[in-house]
């Protein structure tokens, strides 16, 4: 089995009219505003899954700050878990400056069968400043109801890229300090993060944590596997591609000649996310 834990869906007309979408929310219009920024819906999702033999996915959300988006693509993803609930498990976006708007939406997707929140971004959404006061009900609520946080993570150092942000491992330590009993999967390889799990704070500090390998060409040599899995236990990664961004097979063709152990693969492919989801 293969779970692919990161990949993004948007409502059609967000790809056949995404001129009406520019300028309405800041992440939208850095995206997806040019023409060839890659768009998928759910039928294409499916159609590549099965082309490339993944059992089940996570459609992540974004986080748009206008609040309309949140709901329009909230709804395109719970259509869409409905419609495949054997394959298919959602995240929602919630706007951070929506006052108790943001808690009611929460719950409504909660009712709805969204399993987490994400993919979150602290530099975007105040989460790691503190400075929005609903965020602390939303994740107390997300602990009670155990919902999964992914967050995007940032690396500090290296070349840039469009999305690429500022969530690096110092903001996202600090955030994971104040929100110890929430499990939360860090994209991208945490940005790095788990390197410093040889310190034991932050090894401690990461109990909660796993991370995703998404996007993990455009950053990383294929031994980034071994590295991490050594540092935080193989049990603590996820795979994800971020499809559209790359096909899921592109990073299985990272992880597969490294010759890891089976039982190690079968975790990163399937397991771990299996037993989060």
């Amino acid at each position: 089995m293969i779970i692919d834990a990161h990949t993004h869906i948007f409502p059609p007309r967000m790809r056949d009219h995404r001129e009406d979408y520019v300028g309405r929310d800041p992440l939208f219009e850095r995206l997806y505003a040019k023409p060839n920024a890659k768009i998928a819906s759910c039928d294409d999702l499916m159609s590549k899954m099965d082309e490339e033999g993944i059992d089940r996915a996570v459609i992540l959300n974004a986080n748009w700050t206008n609040p309309e988006m949140c709901r329009e693509t909230n709804d395109y993803i719970m259509e869409s878990v409905a419609r495949y609930p054997r394959r298919l498990v959602g995240f929602c976006s919630l706007p951070p400056k929506a006052g108790d708007a943001t808690l009611v939406e929460l719950e409504r997707c909660i009712d709805g069968g969204i399993k987490g929140i994400g993919e979150l971004r602290p530099d975007i959404q105040g989460i790691e400043r503190g400075d929005e006061p609903v965020i602390d009900d939303v994740l107390e609520l997300a602990k009670r109801r155990n919902l999964v946080l992914n967050i995007h993570a940032s690396e500090p150092v290296g070349h840039e890229y469009i999305g690429k942000g500022v969530a690096t491992p110092d903001k996202l330590y600090r955030f994971i300090l104040r929100f110890p009993e929430l499990i939360i999967v860090l994209a991208h390889w945490g940005g790095g993060l788990p390197f410093y799990a040889l310190m034991p704070e932050v090894a401690e500090a990461m109990k909660n944590v796993y991370v995703d390998c998404s996007a993990s060409p455009y950053l990383y040599r294929p031994e980034i596997f071994n590295h991490v899995a050594e540092l935080i236990g193989a049990e603590k990664i996820l795979f994800g591609s971020d499809y559209p961004l790359m096909p899921p097979s592109r990073i299985i063709k990272q992880l597969r000649p490294l010759g890891l152990d089976k039982e190690i693969e079968d975790m990163i492919l399937s397991g771990n996310a299996a037993r989060l989801f």
